[in-house]
């Protein structure tokens, strides 16, 4: 083979790269950002001579039509259209059920139903429809974020190993290796693989993926900090915590048949035992802000807002059960749901003089009243070891008290139309659920699930058929649909394909191939075939893993013929190790989870260095075990 001479068209490129990773990893731009100057500096240093190779400007925004980056945009608003439903929110619950409020137990539950699902469809598709799922728990929880989402992409990408459909270099492989077999003699013909003989391969990466984070996930996994401000929506446990320095929280208590609270008001309990009922659950219909005069029937569960100390004593002596967490209740209070609102009583309010027992806060509104502001002075429900707790219901309404209410977000908008009110809470979430749209939203969804399992329709219009789906049947509205779509993400992974296609098109890829089979010339098989891995996902990280492939598949099979190896086990190499992708937010998966994770490109660098490492050491072993 003739060598590749390195070419001024290749020196930009190489320059243009390693300023690309540089601005990446001290992000002296926004990730997307540099991404986009990328593509602009390669467009504009195309129009210098002898580097035109470098981009054809014709097609430079091409990125932004193509099958992976609209197939992202479908796949966020499929997401965003179950969700709208409740449907994740219902998923969300069920994966707290089995694994509680526990770090330890939900990344296993979280990232290996994300890796099964994605050994079936695009790891990116899988990804981003838990997104909202971990959303929920993250909000139901309070663990950042941050804590939850690395996880889940990891082993989103582990899982495209787990068959030969996960990823597309799997996908691509056998067509390869059939190509490749015309320059092979007959001993030496590759047979294809089947579906699942990977899957050991697969299923080892990805139970390392989940047991790594286990075991390192406290150390390693970024923390967010928490933001806020006085006028912004705030949990029950936030405000409460901030104003009072109390831990105070929302419990569910079970009352059983037979109990001696049977028969008895609300109002009678709270102001016996100083908590505060804003929930009631009998025979499966739940109210929340039920009126104060409701009779306690059995068995039922209440929602009681107090300090743990005071609802486990009041539990103890009247024989109720605790729940460790919120089961019935468990939607209603989550503070996407609901939370602590202030709401001012403006001069020339019609509700001056009148007391909250006349006004019914509960029927009329859905409020619950938990305390006044009035000056210096704050009277409330929330007994402290200062002060007393006061009934609120019979003290007259000044101008300018400030009324700290437990509501549903809905109930809050609805009363921001009121005059006698204004609303000091300005941020809080204002979005319609929509659960009569569930089965919309889960036949498009299996419409395009069906379409990609079962049809060769290219995935970017499968999985744009059940976006445009989600829309036509009002699951979303057309701008609900674009608010759903993660423009950063978008432009992202746009940018960066051109990018990818200057490192083939100058023929840099198979220079720097070259170079790395001088380097191991004479080396053991087995060093080969961790030096092709090593070459696999060095290209994955700075090009496309189709295009790592294609590349190396035949540069891989040439090295195992020469040195006396197997063909298809190198070739195999390569196609697994395009998904050892965790270095740097260029996988689309990363890319995703990057804007709602608040990740760095150095929080990538610490976790995903050990992963790639653990990465690169239990797939060489598997597939010499394996194969």
């Amino acid at each position: 083979m003739d060598p590749i001479l390195l070419t001024p068209e290749m020196m930009v490129v190489l320059a243009i790269l390693g300023v690309t990773v540089t601005l990446f990893i001290t992000e002296v731009f926004r990730i997307d950002l540099t991404a986009i100057l990328t593509m602009v500096a390669l467009g504009l240093l195309s129009q210098a001579p002898g580097l035109g190779n470098l981009a054809d400007t014709s097609r430079l925004f091409d990125g932004f039509a193509s099958n992976a980056v609209i197939s992202i945009i479908a796949v966020m608003i499929i997401g965003a259209g179950l969700d709208k439903t409740g449907l994740m929110s219902k998923v969300a619950g069920y994966i707290l059920k089995l694994g509680g409020a526990k770090e330890t137990r939900i990344i296993p539950i979280i990232s290996g139903s994300v890796g099964i699902i994605s050994s079936f469809m695009q790891n990116v598709g899988a990804a981003a429809l838990f997104l909202p799922v971990v959303s929920r728990i993250s909000v139901r929880t309070e663990m950042p974020m941050s804590r939850l989402l690395m996880p889940m992409g990891f082993c989103a990408i582990l899982g495209g190993t787990i068959t030969m459909v996960g990823s597309s270099p799997l996908i691509l492989l056998n067509d390869l290796m059939g190509v490749a077999n015309a320059g092979l003699s007959e001993d030496q013909q590759m047979q294809p693989f089947g579906l699942f003989d990977v899957t050991p391969v697969g299923i080892c990466l990805m139970g390392t993926g989940i047991l790594y984070f286990m075991v390192f996930g406290r150390w390693i996994l970024p923390r967010q900090a928490s933001k806020g401000d006085s006028t912004s929506a705030q949990s029950m446990r936030a405000y409460v915590k901030a104003t009072y320095g109390l831990k105070v929280d929302i419990f569910e208590v079970h009352v059983p048949e037979g109990n001696i609270l049977i028969g008895h008001s609300l109002a009678d309990v709270m102001d016996a035992h100083h908590i505060y009922i804003i929930g009631t659950d009998y025979r499966g219909k739940r109210v929340v802000a039920p009126m104060a005069a409701t009779q306690i029937k059995a068995p039922c569960s209440l929602a009681i807002l107090g300090l743990r100390r005071v609802v486990s004593e009041f539990a103890q002596d009247y024989g109720l059960e605790v729940l460790p967490q919120l089961d019935s209740f468990s939607d209603d209070f989550v503070a996407t749901h609901a939370g602590v609102a202030e709401i001012v009583v403006p001069p020339g309010s019609s509700v001056i003089g009148k007391t909250p027992g006349q006004i019914r806060y509960r029927a009329t509104h859905g409020l619950s009243l938990l305390g006044i502001h009035r000056g210096a002075e704050t009277l409330s429900h929330v007994e402290t070891p200062e002060r007393a707790a006061t009934r609120l219901t019979n003290i007259p309404l000044l101008a300018g008290d400030t009324l700290v209410v437990h509501t549903k977000w809905e109930s809050l908008t609805r009363l921001s139309r009121d005059r006698d009110y204004v609303i000091v809470t300005s941020e809080y979430p204002r979005e319609e659920v929509r659960p009569q749209k569930v089965s919309w939203a889960l036949a498009f969804f299996a419409l395009a699930i069906a379409m990609i399992l079962l049809t060769d329709i290219r995935l970017s219009l499968c999985l744009l058929t059940g976006a445009a789906g989600m829309i036509v049947s009002r699951v979303l509205s057309v701008d609900e649909a674009y608010d759903a779509v993660g423009w950063n993400t978008v432009f992202l992974l746009a940018s960066l394909i051109p990018l990818g296609v200057a490192v083939q098109a100058t023929g840099t890829a198979a220079w720097i191939a070259a170079q790395v089979l001088i380097l191991l010339d004479g080396w053991p098989i087995w060093a080969l075939q961790v030096g092709v891995a090593v070459l696999a996902t060095v290209f994955t990280l700075v090009m496309s893993n189709v295009g790592a492939t294609v590349l190396l598949v035949p540069l891989a099979v040439s090295i195992a013929v020469a040195a006396g190896g197997n063909p298809a086990i190198f070739a195999l190499t390569v196609a697994i190790s395009t998904s050892n992708s965790f270095l740097i937010p260029t996988h689309q998966v990363n890319a995703l989870i990057m804007g709602p994770g608040g990740y760095r490109v150095v929080d990538f660098i610490r976790c995903g260095s050990i992963m790639t490492l653990l990465f690169l050491i239990v797939s060489m072993v598997m597939m010499n075990l394996v194969f």
